[in-house]
């Protein structure tokens, strides 16, 4: 390209910001096909931009290969309100672990000092495809709920502490005690405390400063959660939710840094 033809800075700004807005304007996500034949821009220039824009966190790639807004957009609209485009935002990251366990993924919020579930990826088995979706379950039989409580996110009511199942722990002291252990490997565990036969495992999901806004968990039948798979699954759950935490701005200290 010869230097009368080539783009000046401010026209090539001028174009990728006409990509940019394409997307962030679509209702639907679109492909990059799609985004050339609109922008009249030779392919090779069309990809350059893209590039570039997906690098710096303005554009991110789905799956399938079409462009959405990036953690950029996704950061600036959740400083308001947490649950501002969060479930779209965190699909992927649902839809992954549901890939990897096949069981039924959850993404929790704290609503009225219960924890709601705001999206649900369902499990591949026939046995455990329960529907939590919209449902509000109390804080401390649910591995949401303690993710919450452990973090700080909530509190627990005053009062007696409620028994769903056997297995419920209504003693505080007790409780106190696995949320320390929760604060420790970073994860929480319910067996068979919400209802009988159900466990699940809960990671918790955190926003640029640090604070707990949601959470992801992973349940199933009893059935199918020896020791071994609730460890299997808890890395599973935690790498997923640490993903969709850098997403939303959140880094990680390194041990030893101030």
């Amino acid at each position: 390209m010869s230097a009368m033809t080539r783009p000046s800075g401010s026209q090539a700004i001028d174009r990728a910001a006409r990509l940019l807005l394409q997307v962030v304007e679509a209702t639907d996500p679109l492909t990059f096909s799609e985004l050339a034949a609109s922008s009249g821009l030779a392919k090779s220039t069309t990809s350059r931009m893209l590039a570039a824009l997906e690098r710096n966190g303005l554009l991110r790639r789905e799956p399938g290969g079409a462009f959405i807004a990036g953690g950029a957009f996704v950061k600036y609209a959740l400083r308001g309100n947490v649950e501002t485009d969060l479930v779209g935002v965190a699909q992927p990251f649902l839809e992954r672990l549901g890939e990897l366990s096949l069981e039924t993924i959850n993404l929790g919020v704290v609503r009225n000092g219960m924890v709601e579930q705001i999206a649900q990826v369902d499990s591949r088995y026939v046995l455990g495809a329960t529907n939590w979706l919209g449902r509000s379950v109390p804080m401390h039989c649910t591995a949401l709920g303690k993710v919450f409580l452990a973090s700080g996110a909530s509190v627990l009511p005053a009062g007696r502490l409620e028994r769903l199942t056997p297995q419920t722990i209504t003693v505080r002291s007790q409780l106190e005690e696995q949320l320390i252990e929760v604060r420790r490997r970073g994860y929480a565990l319910t067996n068979e405390e919400l209802e009988s036969g159900l466990c699940a495992v809960a990671a918790p999901v955190r926003r640029q400063e640090g604070a707990v806004v949601a959470a992801i968990s992973v349940s199933g039948p009893s059935s199918r959660f020896s020791p071994s798979r609730f460890d299997e699954v808890a890395q599973q759950c935690v790498t997923e939710a640490n993903a969709l935490s850098a997403t939303l701005g959140y880094r990680q200290k390194r041990e030893g840094a101030a």
